[in-house]
């Protein structure tokens, strides 16, 4: 029977799992297909697998605890075996566009402390270039976060503040979210840099040379790709 969408994204996360070795330091990323690879180790750990993760969000801080992994951090711990995460796109050379979800900043850290990072994802996120199904988020600092808007237009994008509600979207760092659209994305490291030399850019959603392997869940099962 084939796989619909959300067993796609579980197919896709527990597949990620299968490559944590007990002891292991584990980045716990954010989002609906880093959800179910959490799921997997909190059953994991409720059996006495060893692990202890390191947290992207305060939502999957909250979700680890609720299902027994034990929470470390980046101070304890500034090099990690193995982060697993999802991502809102993810490109032939396995660069990917984050954030939609705003934990980007904390995403993109613990991806770099990392000397693994595995990405579950479903089909839908695979794209032949970045930007051609989501935007680039764009953490800034709220004081002048008008000057981060100009400049970024500037850089060719179409900068527009998140908002959720009527209220102003705040990430977890308590700042807010620039989603941006590019007309063409031909060189994401070169415009992952460009955006940040932005004045009061935090961080941004585009994701290079970081993933090392990327699980990619269809109808069919799950497929393995490598950098």
């Amino acid at each position: 029977m084939p796989l619909d969408v959300e067993a796609q994204k579980r197919a896709a996360g527990e597949a990620a799992v299968a490559l944590v070795k007990s002891g292991n330091i584990v980045g716990l990323g954010t989002g609906s297909t880093a959800k179910y690879a959490i799921l997997k180790l909190g059953d994991m750990a409720q059996d006495g697998f060893e692990v202890r993760g390191v947290p992207t969000s305060i939502a999957t801080a909250n979700l680890a605890k609720e299902h027994g992994i034990p929470l470390t951090s980046l101070e304890e711990f500034p090099a990690i075996d193995l982060t697993i995460d999802g991502a809102d796109e993810v490109d032939p050379h396995l660069d990917m566009i984050k954030g939609m979800g705003g934990a980007l900043f904390r995403e993109k850290l613990v991806a770099a402390a990392s000397k693994k990072v595995a990405i579950a994802v479903d089909a839908s996120k695979l794209v032949k270039k970045l930007g051609a199904r989501v935007p680039v988020p764009v953490e800034v600092h709220p004081f002048g976060w008008k000057v981060s808007k100009a400049r970024l237009e500037a850089l060719g994008g179409a900068p527009e503040l998140r908002v959720a509600g009527g209220a102003t979207v705040r990430t977890d760092n308590d700042n807010y979210l620039l989603d941006t659209r590019f007309k063409s994305i031909r060189d994401p490291a070169a415009l992952e840099r460009e955006i940040n030399n932005v004045p009061g850019v935090l961080e941004n959603g585009l994701f290079v040379r970081l993933a090392s392997v990327v699980f990619v869940a269809d109808a069919k099962g799950v497929q393995k790709r490598t950098r």
